[in-house]
């Protein structure tokens, strides 16, 4: 708006003619291509939309069959489970170790074994206690040895190596054992093996550190008897002698 001494002038609004207007407009028929690409689109999109369970028949099956009820088919592969369901129970687990006779008979000489049972008691971190070992005797015996520390974790080692009566009433700090091995000659060339395990508990209380004697689980035996059997024979033990 322009104002000259006093006299508004307006500006004119001249609106465009409807030729320059009819020309600016873009025709749809003037790309037909375009426009056939994009109706297709639409179309397809609402199709896909309409179907809900998938796009292809291949996606629309598989998602049919997901909502069925029936048995499952397990095809070829029914050699485990009950009655060819596929569901394994653990029968292919590996087997438990089997409990070793104690005492075990070995054949072989009694130095020979002697010489074995310090071997494998250096093998396993023991030390052989010479003042209450009598090799002469064949009586084999190796200073406490401690298997686990730690408040956190004494408690559930052992559990492993001993009978814990009353543990929750006890702080357990650590767990140790002492290996005791006896030989005992059948004749020249066998002889009976026996392996006894003291298993102790320590307790830190207000009056001190307390060991406590606890009856023993036979692990700790059981272990080392095997690798015993191994270090003389070159084999993992089957299982009980005749």
């Amino acid at each position: 708006m322009l104002v000259f001494d006093d006299q508004v002038l307006y500006s004119r609004i001249v609106p465009p003619s409807g030729k320059h207007f009819r020309a600016r407009m873009v025709s749809p028929m003037k790309y037909p291509t375009c426009f056939l690409a994009l109706l297709l689109m639409t179309l397809g999109a609402t199709a896909a939309f309409g179907q809900g369970k998938g796009v292809d028949s291949q996606s629309q099956r598989i998602t049919d069959n997901s909502t069925s009820k029936g048995a499952a088919n397990n095809g070829t592969k029914q050699d485990v489970g009950t009655k060819g369901s596929g569901i394994n129970f653990g029968k292919e687990k590996t087997a438990a170790k089997p409990i070793l006779p104690n005492p075990y008979r070995l054949t072989a000489r009694r130095d020979a074994l002697i010489k074995a049972i310090a071997d494998v008691m250096r093998d396993r971190k023991l030390i052989l206690d010479e003042a209450a070992s009598k090799p002469d005797e064949g009586i084999i015996v190796s200073q406490p040895y401690t298997f686990i520390k730690g408040s956190v974790v004494t408690t559930s080692e052992l559990y492993r190596y001993a009978t814990v009566v009353n543990a929750d009433s006890r702080s357990w700090t650590r767990g140790r054992y002492t290996i005791t091995v006896e030989v005992q000659p059948i004749d020249g060339a066998s002889a009976n093996v026996s392996v006894n395990a003291h298993v102790e508990g320590r307790t830190d209380g207000p009056t001190g550190a307390e060991w406590v004697t606890l009856q023993s689980t036979q692990t700790a035996e059981q272990e080392f008897l095997s690798a015993l059997i191994e270090a003389v024979t070159g084999s993992a033990p089957a299982g009980p002698n005749p």
